[in-house]
Parts: structure tokens; C-alpha cells; sequence
């Protein structure tokens, strides 16, 4: 069975190994120098979502697929099969999903796994994606 893997690279590994320094920053100039990484870290992470999903959009050939990104949010149409919405929540420190399979969900970066969970059921964001991209789509992407 083809599989399509999300390419991840060197610049999100350092990414991803600094972020605990968004977990609780301190005020002055470490608390600015958060903010703007966490700025940083979601925009790349929206633009690494755009090229992988339209790579899985050429894999999958779906009538109706189509991404949009306007006003940090990412929005992914999958025809009949309904609409994902990524958006950053940078006040937040978050990521927000809207999903046609699980609904809405809330993600927070969690340093120990390196991985966006939701607090609620400790889910993975790119294992919520995989499993339901794949259910809806029927052909499988690696996005960890």
C-alpha cells in the first residue's frame, strides 16, 4: 500500500527540542523572545501543513480538494467528505482544529512528548489527522 509521508526537517527538529521556553515565559526580553518564536513556530507549522496536504491532495485525486490559508487560518476541503480548519491561537499558545470527523479541538505544545496534544484526551494532533485523513480518504499519510 502507497503511503504518504509529510517530509519534516533539521530547522523544525530545533524548533521542536527550544519550545519549552513557550511553556511558561518569564517577563522582558526571554517573554519577547517567546512570543516571537511561538509566532515563528506556528506559521512554519501551517506552511509544512500546506505543502504536505496538497502533496496528499495529488496523492489521493479528490473531487472538490482545495486549501485555502488567509488570516493565519488554514482551511483544507475535501469535497463531500467536509472542511478541516487550522488556525494558530497565538495569545493562546495554541493550535485550533475544527475537524468534520472529531469536531473542535484545542492543541498545546507538550515538551515532554514534542508533540500538539489536546488536554482533554491527551491526542496527538498528527495522529488525530492521520487516522481520520485515512478513514475519509482511504489511503494513508505520515504526518510524525
Amino acid at each position: 500500500m502507497e503511503v504518504l509521508y509529510g517530509t519534516r526537517n533539521f530547522l523544525e527538529e530545533v524548533l521542536y527540542a527550544n519550545l519549552d521556553i513557550l511553556q511558561e515565559p518569564s517577563h522582558g526580553l526571554q517573554a519577547a523572545f517567546a512570543e516571537k518564536a511561538l509566532q515563528f513556530k506556528l506559521h512554519w507549522l501551517l506552511f509544512w501543513f500546506i505543502v504536505t496536504w496538497q502533496d496528499y491532495g495529488d496523492f489521493i485525486d479528490l473531487d472538490g480538494f482545495d486549501i485555502d490559508y488567509a488570516n493565519d487560518v488554514l482551511t483544507v476541503k475535501l469535497g463531500e467528505l467536509g472542511t478541516y480548519v487550522l488556525n494558530k491561537q497565538t495569545p493562546n499558545r495554541q493550535l485550533w482544529l475544527s475537524s468534520p470527523v472529531s469536531g473542535p479541538s484545542r492543541f498545546d505544545w507538550d515538551q515532554v512528548t514534542k508533540a500538539w496534544i489536546y488536554r482533554r484526551n491527551k491526542a496527538n494532533l498528527y495522529k488525530i489527522l492521520e487516522d481520520e485523513l485515512e478513514q475519509l480518504c482511504g489511503k494513508p499519510i505520515v504526518l510524525s
